[in-house]
């Protein structure tokens, strides 16, 4: 497996609790995961009575926005069920853990806006393919924003947990490239509270 999920290595990360996994997928496998991802009954982003311009695909556990609410989502076909058991030990986790699954892809023009996931999800692990990015983090601090940055290089794998999940923002800025990410998250043992 040569090089095949190097940790982030002897850098600190860019805020606590913030984990990157550099080549956790060949270039092979990224190619495949691609036509899976484009061979999916994609449909935009809905949040409430907006759709975004990025296209998704939950299973196992969804977050509808409509009634606030986390739904049951389609069960995870066995390709991601596989991808699921290859990248949950290179960040700690156990596989069947990762109860939710988000396929995303971001055509030209498309980004993610300054976000947390819904509180009803735990920790998040997201697979980025396609095209390098830049994950960006935010934080108040008195009257301004503290950033952070992290350099996502395609094919690699990172980690919210702690500090970073629960305390910072993140988004990454609309690309002139297509991008495809897949997004794995735990469940909260406990109830959130919006």
């Amino acid at each position: 497996m040569s090089n095949q999920g190097e940790l982030f290595g002897t850098e600190p990360p860019a805020v606590p609790g913030l984990t990157l996994v550099r080549d956790a997928v060949s270039v092979a496998e990224e190619s495949e995961l691609a036509a899976r991802i484009d061979a999916t009954s994609l449909e935009p982003f809905k949040f409430g009575p907006w759709q975004g311009k990025r296209l998704t695909m939950h299973y196992g556990r969804a977050y509808d926005f409509t009634r606030g609410r986390l739904d049951q989502a389609p069960p995870m076909p066995v390709w991601l069920l596989a991808l699921r058991a290859k990248l949950a030990p290179l960040a700690g986790f156990n596989a069947n853990d990762l109860e939710a699954a988000l396929l995303i892809r971001y055509d030209p023009g498309a980004g993610i806006g300054w976000h947390r996931d819904r509180p009803q999800y735990e920790d998040v692990l997201g697979l980025s393919l396609g095209a390098d990015c830049t994950m960006r983090l935010r934080r108040r601090s008195g009257s301004a924003f503290e950033r952070r940055y992290l350099q996502l290089p395609s094919r690699s794998l990172y980690r919210l947990s702690g500090e970073v999940r629960w305390g910072w923002e993140h988004s990454i800025a609309p690309m002139a490239q297509t991008r495809r990410s897949i997004t794995f998250r735990t469940l909260r043992s406990r109830p959130a509270k919006d």
